[in-house]
């Protein structure tokens, strides 16, 4: 006879008590209808097959709670990665914000320092012009814009008029807290070649606090470009 009761509780406490008493009910039908056809024998293999599937299943149930677990841990660690790439992205839009604004701090130092080199050249110039290349300054030195020969209008740092033997020059030129042979070839490049034809007649100075090679000063020379320091001033 088929002990209901004693595999009731068992599949119960695994599937459920509807499951469990559909389950039985089968088993109750096909035992009945077993017991009638064949031997106790064939009977008893029966049982041990359903036996040794009730181990698979219950190796198999543990498999998916191990592998729950596993999920959960696995959400969990998602879930903490995500926070961190949020936190992470906070501190990333922070640190941009304060780049910028030591950016913007360092630019308004540096236009503050060049602003000062200039305004020692405009004072200082005049005098080392006249000693050392024979110019006569008859227009104050200034920051000023000029238009070149197409209409663009250029900014430049050091501008004037001076004279040397009767003939008149145009002075162009540039402050640079620190110069390099690439500062030398940017100022010509920018400033002095678009105002070729526009002042044919001109003088190029460069003016800096230090230069970045000993070869800088020798470069300038060679590029007709006049270097003065500002301890000179």
């Amino acid at each position: 006879m088929f002990n209901v009761f004693k595999y009731y509780d068992i599949f119960r406490e695994k599937f459920g008590e509807e499951a469990a008493i559909s389950l039985l009910k089968a088993l109750s039908e096909i035992y009945e209808s077993l017991a009638q056809t064949v031997t106790k024998e064939e009977f008893n293999e029966l049982k041990e097959i359903v036996r040794e599937q009730g181990e698979n299943l219950k190796v198999l149930t543990q498999r998916v709670d191990q592998l729950t677990q596993r999920v959960d841990q696995l959400t969990q660690r998602v879930d903490q990665l995500t926070e961190d790439v949020r936190r992470l992205t906070g501190e990333m839009g922070r640190m941009k914000e304060e780049m910028r604004e030591i950016r913007k701090q360092v630019g308004g130092l540096s236009i503050t320092v060049g602003y000062t080199l200039e305004n020692q050249a405009f004072k200082g110039l005049p005098e080392l012009l006249k000693r050392d290349y024979g110019l006569e300054v008859v227009e104050p030195l200034r920051r000023t814009f000029v238009r070149d020969e197409k209409g663009r209008e250029l900014e430049v740092n050091i501008y004037g008029t001076a004279r040397r033997n009767g003939e008149k020059l145009v002075i162009l030129g540039e402050a640079k807290a620190q110069l390099s042979k690439n500062d030398v070839d940017r100022f010509l490049r920018r400033k002095v070649k678009p105002l070729e034809r526009v002042f044919p007649e001109r003088f190029l100075v460069l003016v800096t606090h230090m230069v970045t090679s000993s070869e800088v000063e020798e470069y300038a020379r060679k590029k007709g470009v006049a270097l003065y320091y500002s301890y000179q001033f």
